[in-house]
């Protein structure tokens, strides 16, 4: 599991080392914070889905933190409250991000695969799926240091979603990979969880190729963000 990211997490995507070498350009920044965003909340709602079929009390205690995570409360919110704090602080509407009506459509075909997957497939596989966090600490600690080093929209507050998740996705995944080790007890359930694992690095790194071709090489399809539109009154 630990080789699949070695081999294949995004942090490799020439559009994550542009972004954190300060490469990028305020629109290209723009264009990844909206698209990122249809990914981010979708993030609650599969895991919603994903509760929706378990039939064990503890399993379901444990799983619903996620949520918690990326919904928060009323009044304080959590990650999806946070990560348009960081679309105002690049100079985007929040509203504008949040209607998704930017987003182009690899980003939404990629995104709503991964919440079918969680929806239609095994529990194991749609728990290995998430595996994928046991990378994500290392890229956001990049994010956090090239983004404060490289662009002046950063600081405490734009940053914050990063900040936390070095702290909660660790303890997602330690409660995943353990789960995912007791019950992929025979051959071809290791497999099928490899296979999730790979699966949902793709996810994560077709939507990167999307927004390389849209925005670093200027082909933007219809009905994406254009430079200029959803800009904070």
């Amino acid at each position: 599991m630990r080789q699949i990211g070695a081999d294949r997490y995004h942090d490799k995507h020439p559009f994550h080392r542009r972004l954190h070498g300060g490469d990028c350009t305020p629109d290209e920044v723009r264009a990844w914070v909206i698209n990122r965003w249809m990914y981010q909340s979708r993030i609650p709602m599969k895991d919603a889905a994903f509760l929706s079929r378990v039939e064990d009390p503890q399993l379901r205690r444990i799983w619903r933190s996620r949520i918690e995570d990326h919904d928060g409360g009323v009044t304080e919110g959590g990650g999806i409250r946070r990560w348009l704090a960081l679309a105002r602080a690049v100079g985007l509407d929040p509203d504008y991000v949040a209607s998704g009506r930017g987003a182009m459509p690899a980003t939404r075909f990629a995104v709503d695969t991964y919440v079918r997957f969680v929806r239609d497939m095994p529990l194991l596989d749609a728990v290995a799926a998430s595996l994928t966090e046991m990378f994500a600490p290392a890229i956001h600690a990049q994010r956090i240091e090239g983004l404060l080093a490289h662009y002046d929209f950063a600081d405490d507050a734009a940053l914050s979603y990063f900040r936390n998740r070095l702290t909660e996705a660790p303890k997602d995944v330690a409660f995943g990979l353990n789960w995912v080790l007791d019950y992929a007890d025979t051959l071809e359930k290791q497999d099928a969880a490899a296979a999730a694992l790979s699966f949902k690095t793709d996810v994560l790194w077709a939507q990167l190729d999307a927004l390389w071709h849209g925005y670093v090489e200027g082909h933007i399809p219809p009905g994406a963000w254009r430079p200029g539109e959803g800009l904070a009154p």
